[in-house]
């Protein structure tokens, strides 16, 4: 993937609108850091299901970091009332999101020359 960094940091709070209809612009930095995770691990030998696992796994620590720093008091998301939640920061539906997207991205990624 060429410029994982920059699609992540425009492309993930694009989702965030379109999914909640806001974003905050830590985002930016989580979206470019998880992207750039994503395209690290493209490079991996091993199996699609690995890879996004790897990927799934980086980006909910990204997003656990990320809310420990901005999202202390809720105010950017809150997963309190997911199922399986960490002290609302991150939870599993998500995570298993991310490596669903992940898989998509590792797909395009692997049409990437660079890989």
């Amino acid at each position: 993937m060429k410029h994982p960094f920059l699609i992540g940091s425009l492309g993930y709070p694009l989702l965030e609108i379109l999914w909640r209809g806001r974003t905050h612009p830590s985002m930016a930095l989580a979206g470019g850091l998880g992207c750039t995770a994503i395209d690290k691990f493209a490079g991996l030998p091993g199996p699609l299901t690995y890879r996004a696992a790897l990927s799934a796994l980086a980006i909910t620590g990204i997003e656990a970091a990320c809310g420990l720093v901005w999202n202390r008091k809720y105010q950017v998301w809150d997963y309190r009332r997911m199922p399986l939640n960490w002290h609302g920061q991150v939870c599993l539906p998500y995570t298993l999101l991310w490596g669903l997207l992940s898989a998509g991205l590792l797909c395009i990624d692997k049409t990437d020359n660079n890989h």
